[in-house]
């Protein structure tokens, strides 16, 4: 385990903007950024060291640009599928994953990831 590297925060960016009923399906881009926003603003709630902060879109938020604390990874197909791949990518590096798709947490809590749900970048908010 890389003990030096920061926590890797993985976020299924379409997981947790579609779990608050705001309107984000009129607007699938402009939701994922004002998520990254919130993300690069506030971090990981509750958890007070560092960490490097993924965001993994899809479909018709490709093309969010990264921001200072939030890297933007466009999956070119499947964001579930990207998030696994990034799992095993950085294999050996603490790894949380967010989202509440239960075969997504499956797979990869298979590769040894925690996971937790929207709440946790959300805070209050269902």
């Amino acid at each position: 385990m890389d003990v030096e590297a920061p926590l890797l925060v993985i976020v299924d960016a379409a997981n947790v903007v579609g779990s608050v009923p705001d309107g984000w399906w009129r607007d699938r881009k402009g939701a994922a950024e004002r998520l990254r926003d919130r993300l690069a603003s506030e971090g990981l709630p509750g958890h007070p060291d560092p960490v490097e902060i993924v965001l993994v879109v899809e479909g018709a938020a490709r093309g969010v640009e990264s921001a200072p604390g939030v890297r933007v990874v466009s999956a070119p197909g499947s964001g579930d599928d990207r998030i696994v791949e990034l799992v095993e990518e950085y294999r050996g590096r603490a790894c949380l994953v967010i989202t509440a798709d239960r075969e997504l947490r499956r797979r990869v809590m298979e590769s040894d990831a925690e996971v937790t749900g929207p709440r946790s970048v959300l805070g209050g908010t269902p």
